[in-house]
C-alpha cells in the first residue's frame, strides 16, 4: 500500500505582524483559548478552508482572532516539520504583515482570548514553532525593505522626518547621520510636504511627510524590477 495513501495533511496559515510605536518594532500576539498550548501565546492564524487561498486564509484568521482587517500581507516561507503541531500533520504558510498599530483595536475573537502587542525584544515564551517563525521574519524585514518602500507601512500616513530616521534604525540594527538620512530620503522626491505638525515633539513642531504612492508607481511602471530609492 502506498504509504501517502488516506495521509491525514492539514494547511494553515500563520501571521507574523509587525508594528512600530516610533521607538521600537512590536509583535501582534493572541492568547490561546483551545487546546493545544491553551493560555499561552501564539501568532494568529489558522487551519485554511478548502474553498480559500493561503492570503485569503491568513486575512480571515486575522480579522477573527484580532479585529485587524485591510493589512500588508507577504508570504516569507513555508514551516512544515513533522511533529510542530501535536494534533496531526500541519504545514504551515508564514506571511510577514505589517501594521499601523494607530489603526487598530484589537478584539479577540474565535480561538483567541485576547489579543496583544508585545516589544519584539521581550516577548512571552509562543507555542508550536511560533518562535522559529518570528526569529525568521524579523531577518527577512530588513531584506524585504531593501528591495520595497514597505516600511511607511509601519508609520501612520504623516509621519516626521525623525521618525522615518527611527524606523529604519531599528529595523537596520544601526544610527544614521541626521542630515545624511534627510537628505538621502528628500532625494527620493518621493515624500509629500505636508506642512508643520500641530503637536510638538522635543520642544519643536516638525514637518510632516507622507510616501507617494502614486508617483511611486508612475517612476517605476514598466520596469521588471524597479529599484527601491528608499535601500539605505
Amino acid at each position: 500500500m502506498d504509504q501517502n495513501e488516506n495521509f491525514p495533511l492539514a494547511l494553515a496559515t500563520d501571521c507574523v505582524v509587525f508594528g512600530f510605536d516610533g521607538k521600537t518594532l512590536h509583535i501582534l500576539l493572541i492568547e490561546r483559548g483551545n487546546d493545544p498550548f491553551k493560555g499561552s501565546w501564539s501568532l494568529p492564524g489558522g487551519l485554511m478552508r478548502k474553498d480559500e487561498t493561503a492570503e485569503q486564509c491568513a486575512l480571515r484568521t486575522l480579522r477573527e482572532e484580532t479585529g485587524v482587517r485591510e493589512i500588508y500581507l507577504e508570504q516569507f516561507h513555508v514551516f512544515s516539520d513533522v511533529s510542530r503541531d501535536p494534533r496531526q500533520r500541519v504545514v504551515a504558510v508564514a506571511f510577514l504583515a505589517l501594521a499601523r498599530k494607530s489603526d487598530f483595536r484589537l478584539i479577540a475573537g474565535d480561538d483567541a482570548a485576547r489579543a496583544s502587542w508585545f516589544e519584539l525584544d521581550e516577548l512571552p515564551p509562543v507555542a508550536f514553532d511560533h518562535h522559529d517563525m518570528i526569529a525568521l521574519a524579523r531577518k527577512k524585514l530588513p531584506e524585504i525593505m531593501r528591495t520595497k518602500p514597505i516600511g511607511f507601512r509601519l508609520l501612520d500616513e504623516k509621519f516626521s522626518m525623525n521618525e522615518l530616521q527611527r524606523l529604519y534604525e531599528t529595523v537596520n540594527g544601526t544610527t544614521y547621520d541626521r542630515r545624511n538620512f534627510a537628505r538621502k530620503m528628500s532625494s527620493t522626491r518621493l515624500l509629500r510636504d505636508e506642512g508643520v505638525s500641530r503637536i510638538a515633539a522635543h520642544n519643536r513642531f516638525p514637518n510632516l511627510f507622507s510616501f507617494d504612492e502614486e508617483a511611486y508607481r508612475e517612476e517605476t511602471d514598466g520596469q521588471i524590477a524597479p529599484e527601491n530609492p528608499f535601500n539605505i
